[in-house]
């Protein structure tokens, strides 16, 4: 099993949640009139979280290509959709989450390293976790 770094999540009042994760420190939070809006939803982070590793793999394979990437923006939009609504989707009942990505790529590429870097965009390793089937272990910590 790989280690990975610790991320601890406490609730600060209300539903604004403090995430510490090393030395960075950041806010989660719901907006008005559930939440305080003093940080990202838990959605936007997860969005977030997604865009920063699809813009760093692009990055990485475009310099070990010797591409001319100057800059990647990647915009990200959550919806839950009615499954009965997707057609290329395994489950046709309740709801289903779709993300859409949209890449702008800025630099000197052509059409075949456009297309490439679209494929490698699917690689990225967030990507394929958020794909996967993930097992997600819930235990209760004792107080200290």
């Amino acid at each position: 099993m790989n280690a990975s770094v610790e991320v601890v999540v406490s609730n600060e009042s209300g539903l604004t949640q403090q995430i510490r994760s090393g030395e960075h420190v950041w806010y989660a939070d719901e907006p008005p009139p559930f939440g305080n809006d003093k940080g990202p939803s838990p959605y936007e982070l997860l969005l977030s979280s997604l865009g920063a590793c699809t813009s760093m793999t692009l990055q990485l394979y475009a310099k070990r290509k010797q591409w001319d990437l100057r800059q990647v923006t990647v915009r990200l939009k959550h919806f839950r959709v009615h499954a009965d609504d997707c057609m290329n989707c395994e489950t046709h009942e309740g709801f289903l989450d779709r993300i859409d990505r949209d890449l702008e790529l800025v630099g000197t590429l052509d059409d075949s390293q456009k297309k490439r870097l679209i494929e490698i965009a699917e690689r990225c390793p967030v990507h394929r976790t958020l794909k996967s089937k993930i097992d997600i272990r819930t235990h209760l910590t004792p107080n200290k």
